[in-house]
């Protein structure tokens, strides 16, 4: 027999707290972000994380390890079609927590998790150094064309040069 998890759990046993992440997974796939207690948070964010990196490989057997623990067809099929794709360029990190105020009634800490979708500052300027190289690449080489022609044309221009002056000296 394995033996049980050490800790509160959420819920009561095993089985309500595996029903209790897949139904705050579920919400946050479908609202984008989502408010809670701390404690659920806490483990709701690595569960989350790992459907969303399952959903990156989006191969049959990806989605049908995520139908497993999250058995809501129409939540994985929006995970699969939209949400995986505009994580493609991220490692990692897809949801932030916040902390908010503790909650009227019992003064349990509570916080918001939410799907980070957005651009990061650092993608955003190693997006922007790449654009200016290129950039620079595309000049440099709309440059070499120009400098051919004008080495091609000073040659032209020295050879009538000394066309001219060979039929002066004839001519003399």
């Amino acid at each position: 027999m394995p033996t049980p998890k050490k800790g509160a759990r959420l819920g009561g046993s095993a089985k309500q707290q595996a029903h209790l992440l897949s139904n705050l997974a579920k919400s946050l796939f479908e609202h984008g972000a989502i408010k809670t207690t701390d404690a659920k948070a806490k483990m709701l964010r690595p569960y989350a994380e790992k459907l969303i990196t399952k959903a990156k490989g989006g191969t049959l057997a990806d989605r049908r390890a995520v139908l497993k623990v999250l058995p809501h067809k129409e939540t994985v099929a929006y995970l699969f079609d939209e949400l995986a794709p505009k994580f493609e360029g991220r490692e990692g990190g897809y949801t932030r927590t916040i902390k908010l105020e503790n909650r009227t009634g019992d003064n349990a800490p509570m916080s918001q998790i939410s799907l980070v979708t957005e651009e990061t500052v650092s993608t955003e300027a190693t997006r922007a150094t790449r654009v200016a190289a290129s950039k620079e690449a595309e000049e440099a080489k709309a440059e070499e064309p120009k400098a051919e022609e004008a080495e091609e044309a000073q040659a032209e221009d020295t050879a009538v040069e000394e066309t001219v002056e060979e039929s002066k000296e004839e001519e003399k």
